[in-house]
């Protein structure tokens, strides 16, 4: 009789053992399985993307980091950065990647010569960088250069049509009210290029210094007769504004181009087919319709850059 109870019991331990076995490996085999999960969903990266501090540059940051988060890449935006800060960002590794234009990598980072043509402006600072390990993917079709804007009813009426003629009606000791960003004015493509260039110089009175979405406002309201812009502005044609010929080419071409860090392209091998994508939809029309609804429309910018990425069909 007592045998049979020990061997009962037995009986029972052995049975407990095995389900207490069956429920580990079930247990372990879960747990595999999410770790598993959450290595598929890492597997595309983390990617930090960089961006400057005016409108379309809010708007490339964020079509951007939406289009990669929709990739599958764990994205964290870095934003509202000066144009040095950025690139520092970039060279130091503390961003992954950004959209730059040539003009301003050629001549300001990389200390070479005005540019204007846009094919060579492009493969010359893609060579220079690629030595920093950084690699400019492809240029859109996207020229936001600087411009000199004036009201239209305005200029009509002092009858300028080039910056020649802002020259001349300068040089003629009258006084045109100018309005700068504090970048423009100091950099060396600026406002002191630019008088050199065509041989004249705004009394420093007259130069007004204000943030650069405050330019085409000044513009409107009278507050300055000319200032620096940009030619992809979307309030550019709201605001009665016309550019003026820049008849002496003076400034250098600005496309805009994603420049990322070789170390993040070779760890995500997807990465630079997905941006070129991005470079293939984007134009100068485009960015000016956008940077439209953001400055004039007053739209949300993700809102802005998700409609359009819907619209290509690149996200659902």
């Amino acid at each position: 009789m007592k045998s049979n109870v020990k061997r009962m019991r037995s009986f029972v331990f052995l049975l407990i053992a095995m389900l207490m076995l069956t429920a580990c490996g079930t247990s372990n085999s879960k747990t595999s399985t999410d770790e598993n999960r959450t290595s598929d969903n890492q597997s595309k990266g983390k990617i930090t993307v960089g961006g400057k501090d005016f409108t379309e540059q809010h708007i490339l940051t964020k079509i951007t980091s939406i289009y990669l988060k929709e990739k599958g890449y764990d994205v964290k935006e870095a934003t509202n950065m000066g144009s040095t800060v950025v690139r520092q960002a970039l060279e130091n590794g503390q961003i992954d990647l950004y959209w730059e234009y040539t003009g301003t990598a050629l001549v300001i980072y990389n200390h070479q010569p005005v540019e204007t043509d846009p094919d060579a402006a492009y493969e010359k600072v893609k060579e220079i960088d690629q030595k920093k390990g950084l690699v400019w993917l492809n240029k859109a079709e996207l020229n936001n250069t600087y411009a000199i804007m004036m009201l239209e009813k305005k200029a009509n009426e002092l009858g300028i049509k080039t910056i020649s003629d802002l020259a001349d009606y300068v040089n003629n000791h009258k006084e045109i009210k100018f309005a700068s960003n504090a970048e423009f004015y100091a950099r060396q493509d600026g406002l002191r290029g630019l008088e050199k260039k065509y041989e004249f110089k705004f009394q420093p009175k007259n130069v007004i210094k204000m943030e650069t979405g405050l330019l085409p406002n000044a513009l409107k309201e009278g507050q300055v007769d000319a200032s620096i812009g940009t030619s992809t502005d979307g309030r550019i044609k709201e605001f009665n504004l016309i550019i003026l010929e820049d008849d002496k080419h003076y400034f250098p071409a600005y496309n805009a181009a994603p420049v990322v860090r070789e170390e993040s392209l070779e760890k995500n091998e997807e990465l630079a087919d997905q941006l070129n994508e991005l470079s293939s939809r984007l134009n100068s029309e485009t960015l000016i319709q956008l940077n439209y609804m953001v400055d004039v429309e007053h739209k949300d910018v993700a809102e802005v850059a998700r409609e359009w990425l819907t619209s290509q069909n690149l996200i659902k």
